[in-house]
């Protein structure tokens, strides 16, 4: 059986940055959990992180990241850097299917097993089934209105989960 995916999305505005995710959980054409936590705050709570893909493969991420985050610490980028080197490069890791999303006060990460470390044009970033249709509605509500970033996550969220079957309207939201 096939797992799917979720919606991550990450807003800056104003020195406040928000992380939402969506909780559902399936398995196949079945909604197993709908209440699941795919955001993780990490060091000391200076960092977001947010996952989409396998649970426990993103999971996994998550530790690995929380490590590089102490042994550079909390440099986010040199963490990022550093783990997706090893995720690339290592025969087990390579086989590890997620995305992570990570943020701190300064940077909005992507972070892939190709070895992507991607940083957006603006201050919106999304994963997941159905992180497009999130980061649209981020997007335009962002450039049109003076909504705070946590706002703007919560709304693009409901507006995702109207439309990607993958995605509910359970949300866990935390900022920095």
């Amino acid at each position: 059986m096939e797992s799917r995916s979720t919606t991550i999305l990450a807003v800056r505005r104003n020195g406040k940055t928000a992380v939402g995710g969506d909780g559902q959980v399936t398995f196949g054409n079945s909604v197993i959990k709908h209440g699941a936590k795919k955001i993780r705050r990490l060091y000391h709570d200076q960092v977001i992180v947010g996952f989409a893909g396998s649970a426990a493969d993103g999971l996994a991420l998550m530790e690995r990241l929380e490590a590089k985050l102490e042994e550079f610490r909390g440099n986010l980028i040199k963490a990022a850097v550093q783990l997706a080197k090893d995720w690339r490069m290592d025969k087990y890791l390579r086989r590890l299917e997620a995305l992570l999303l990570a943020v701190d006060r300064e940077h909005m990460l992507l972070i892939s097993g190709n070895g992507d470390i991607i940083e957006p044009d603006e201050p919106i970033l999304a994963i997941g089934s159905g992180g497009d249709y999130a980061r649209a509605a981020a997007l335009a509500l962002y450039r049109n209105t003076d909504l705070s970033a946590r706002e703007i996550v919560e709304k693009s969220l409901k507006i995702a989960s109207e439309i990607c079957i993958y995605t509910n309207d359970r949300f866990t939201i935390e900022e920095i």
